[in-house]
């Protein structure tokens, strides 16, 4: 990754400030991503050769779901702990958050809407079934998206649940969870937004319209690098506040209460993760069944058309049919007894 500097020299008696990257430490997630799609096709590529190494990621990730279940025991006494260690460091608990209500409430408001309202609605259009019947199969990642605040700690109880719960198919919910944990960040990229206005609003430094849309860009193009970590997306906002010029020094205050902010980050971010799956899945569904249905093919007989026969009467047998002298008539004669 690469970090963005400004040093000021002067040319023609002016200050003019000069972008110098540097390299700063860093894990290249979606150069993790890109290098095990390819490695995934490899192996397939390999055929019969490759399925040992199939068999052995499976059963990691199956070994990872029980630890993951294990860690879920124990995950409420581990966050009381993060939760009081974050209030001890505050000075003046009721001061910061009346500088910084506003702020949280903003984003909450904004996540809920956008999690509840309009994820649901583009599900809805695109696949006409019941939103909110999908996330309840998902409650219990969206929990620990919640508690853990990581989109890669959810990943695999999130795989569990829309397979089982949700009935997405597994080479689908393996191959869009991942990429979607790492590269769909709607609640980072919602969140940057709100705290670069809010940084600037607190600085008394007005945004035009151009800073506007570059707060916009960066946000969208500085989440989808963001890391599925907590806290991952504050890393990334120095970006944006050194794309518009604002004081980077800031962001302390976005820490003090990110720890709040960031796991509704967390939880829109899983969720458009899983409708995102869902939303494929159903599309498959759709594909398969259009193509079962069979075609119905008209078969043109050569056959002449014969004029059809005329039912013969099933009359009473005590009655006797003869030929009449005229024509075609017929005449009956009840027969006697004897």
């Amino acid at each position: 990754t690469y970090a963005t500097q400004y040093e000021t020299s002067q040319m023609n008696g002016t200050t003019v400030k000069v972008p110098i990257g540097r390299e700063v430490e860093g894990m290249n997630i979606l150069g993790l991503v890109v290098f095990a799609i390819i490695f995934g096709v490899a192996l397939r590529k390999l055929g019969p050769d490759g399925e040992l190494l199939i068999r052995f990621f499976n059963s990691f990730n199956d070994a990872t779901m029980v630890l993951v279940s294990w860690i879920m025991w124990y995950a409420p006494v581990g966050i009381l702990f993060l939760v009081a260690s974050k209030i001890v460091e505050m000075d003046d608990v009721g001061l910061l958050f009346a500088s910084l209500g506003k702020y949280i409430l903003c984003c909450l408001l904004g996540h809920a809407i956008h999690g509840l309202l309009v994820l649901p609605f583009i599900y809805f259009i695109f696949t006409r079934k019941n939103p909110y019947r999908f996330l309840w199969g998902i409650v219990t990642p969206l929990a620990t998206a919640f508690g853990t605040s990581s989109s890669s700690a959810t990943l695999p109880l999130m795989m569990k649940c829309v397979e089982e719960n949700n009935g997405v198919a597994k080479h689908i919910s393996r191959f869009i969870l991942p990429i979607g944990a790492t590269v769909n960040m709607d609640g980072a990229a919602l969140f940057q937004c709100v705290a670069a206005v809010f940084i600037a609003q607190l600085n008394r430094q007005p945004l035009d319209f151009v800073k506007i849309i570059t707060i916009l860009v960066t946000a969208t193009a500085s989440s989808v690098g963001a890391a599925g970590i907590p806290a991952g997306g504050v890393l990334t906002l120095a970006i944006i506040l050194e794309a518009v010029s604002l004081p980077v020094v800031d962001i302390s205050l976005i820490l003090a209460v990110d720890w709040l902010v960031d796991r509704s980050c967390t939880v829109l971010n899983v969720e458009g993760d899983a409708l995102g799956a869902g939303l494929l899945q159903s599309y498959v569904d759709r594909t398969e069944s259009r193509s079962q249905v069979p075609e119905l093919v008209p078969v043109k007989s050569e056959l002449p058309l014969s004029p059809t026969p005329a039912p013969t009467e099933e009359g009473n047998p005590l009655l006797i049919h003869y030929r009449g002298p005229i024509g075609d008539a017929t005449t009956s004669e009840k027969e006697s007894v004897m």
